[in-house]
């Protein structure tokens, strides 16, 4: 049951909107912020109302009920009423309910997403490859468009890491629930005795953060320029293009050697920057307000092992909701991502739900 005084502030701050609007006093700074919540309260404004009257309503139709002096057929009209408004409330119950979940202002954001290859040698190096494909063929089937910005290749046409950005609708709502490691069991290539080999990846999914999301004050920045040590020609190598920006409150450090400009090099090494400034202080903000956010899916905690996938027995797990699909290969070719996601969103809706009833 959601507290009377939670439905009763967004009546009346839906009340309070519709005077200001109307009245013509908001400021113009805010005027679009208010439009919007107002927008959005008007969607569920009449649930809310109904939700509050429930309980006179039913108050009313019992009393018609137990009144000896009513006759049948008005108590069963009373009857049937008393149980339509009760359905009828269930269902607003429900959607006020996701309405009162707080949102994530980073979820209509485009994502960054940084894959590094952990334990395991090679093999985790190729396992960050087929991680990176995986994604890829997802992005093509949604339509979404990748923009490589790092990446550091390995033997064998593994990766040590690659960092990528995927832009289009509510990306980062789609895929923040891909943090965290993701453990690989197979036998390698290279192994002569059959033996199955356990390796890992770390995947990390930030909101790609804008200007407008992070200030950062230049005094605040090192930057440094080094000879590029890797492959791109001769220019790459006889230059100082490679950048290493620190930021020096936080400690965040971040190379760019990819392209042959340095000042290419440092708008990309300032995009990956200013992204994990602004998933730091989120994650920040987040803790303060929920203690336990370690224990919710999607809190982006990277060291936390999500997904194992078994090559030998093809099936993929993911430890958060304890679901297993015995479809790997068409899981590895981006088939069944929509499938596990939504089981993904659905617990941690539900999650927070549980929360919010205990506040």
């Amino acid at each position: 049951m959601i507290p009377v005084n939670k439905i009763e502030y967004l009546i009346k701050r839906y009340s309070d909107l519709e005077k200001e609007l109307s009245l013509g006093s908001v400021d113009k700074k805010e005027y679009a912020a208010k439009s919007k919540e107002y927008s959005n309260l008007g969607n569920i404004i009449n649930q809310a109302r109904e939700y509050l009257n429930f309980e006179k309503d039913k108050m009313d139709l019992e009393k018609i009920i137990n009144d000896n002096e009513t006759d049948h057929e008005m108590k069963d009209m009373a009857k049937n009423e008393l149980k339509n408004i009760s359905i009828k409330k269930e269902t607003n119950e429900k959607i006020l309910k996701v309405f009162l979940i707080p949102k994530d202002e980073a979820d209509q954001k485009n994502a960054i997403l940084e894959i590094r290859a952990g334990t395991g040698g090679l093999e985790a190096s190729l396992f960050a490859a087929d991680l990176f494909k995986m994604y890829e063929k997802i992005s093509v089937k949604k339509k979404w468009l990748i923009e490589i910005i790092n990446v550091s290749k390995s033997e064998a046409g593994g990766l040590k890491e690659v960092i990528f950005l995927i832009k289009g609708k509510n990306i980062y709502s789609t895929l923040k629930y891909e943090s965290g490691v993701h453990r690989v069991q197979r036998v390698p290539d290279t192994e002569t005795q059959g033996r199955v080999h356990t390796s890992a990846a770390t995947v990390a999914v930030l909101p790609e953060a804008k200007d407008i999301d992070v200030i950062i004050d230049d005094n605040d920045l090192r930057i440094d320029v080094f000879r590029s040590g890797g492959p791109g020609g001769q220019s790459v190598n006889t230059t100082d293009s490679a950048v290493r920006i620190t930021h020096i409150p936080s400690g965040i450090v971040v190379s760019q050697q990819d392209e042959k400009s340095q000042h290419k090099n440092k708008a990309k090494a300032m995009k990956i920057l200013r992204s994990r400034i602004y998933e730091a202080e989120r994650i920040n903000k987040d803790m303060e307000r929920a203690k336990d956010r370690k224990n919710k899916i999607g809190s982006g905690d990277r060291s936390e092992r999500i997904r194992t996938y078994n090559f030998p027995q093809g099936r993929v797990t993911d430890h958060r909701i304890n679901l297993t699909m015995h479809k790997l290969a068409e899981f590895m070719n981006g088939e069944l991502f929509d499938e596990m996601n939504e089981s993904l969103s659905i617990q941690d809706q539900e999650m927070k739900l549980e929360t919010l009833k205990q506040q």
